[in-house]
């Protein structure tokens, strides 16, 4: 496999694995399903692109067009992952909550008819800013040791 898809794909899986530790420093509890979420500390996203973008600007050098596409693509990334992405999910929290207003006013007013949806939407989309540093600061280390781990 190419070294810095491997890099990649290690620092990706790595966060998503981190996530399941800080899952139970803040909800006080072992859970595997935030490995398979989006969202959370830290960013996979950030970590992902951050280590493909240190290993190619290693590998190919600071000024080539090859680290020049990964920086790029790195930063639409991040900036989708804690903008647009995290407002989304702020969107989904706010649907979700309409439901639960809904059903009282509905109580209180019996001619309101609400039928309440089976599946509420997925509230946790995108990161904080926080988040994305995390992701990208081990992004960053693991594109180092990708980089360097494998030269002799």
């Amino acid at each position: 496999m190419n070294r810095g898809i491997g890099t990649a794909i290690s620092a990706i899986l790595l966060a998503q694995g981190l996530k399941i530790a800080t899952y139970k420093v803040t909800k006080g509890k072992w859970d595997w399903k935030p490995f398979f979420q989006t969202g959370g500390m830290p960013s996979s996203h950030s970590a992902g692109v951050s280590a493909l973008a240190t290993y190619t600007a290693l590998e190919t050098g600071k000024h080539s067009v090859e680290t020049a596409l990964a920086v790029v693509f790195g930063v639409i990334v991040m900036y989708d992952a804690q903008g647009i992405r995290r407002h989304t999910g702020e969107i989904a929290r706010l649907v979700n909550d309409l439901d639960e207003d809904i059903e009282l006013l509905s109580g209180h007013y019996p001619d309101l008819f609400h039928a309440r949806r089976d599946v509420e939407l997925n509230e946790l989309l995108g990161h904080q800013p926080v988040e994305v540093g995390g992701g990208a600061a081990l992004g960053i280390v693991l594109g180092l040791i990708g980089y360097f781990s494998g030269k002799k």
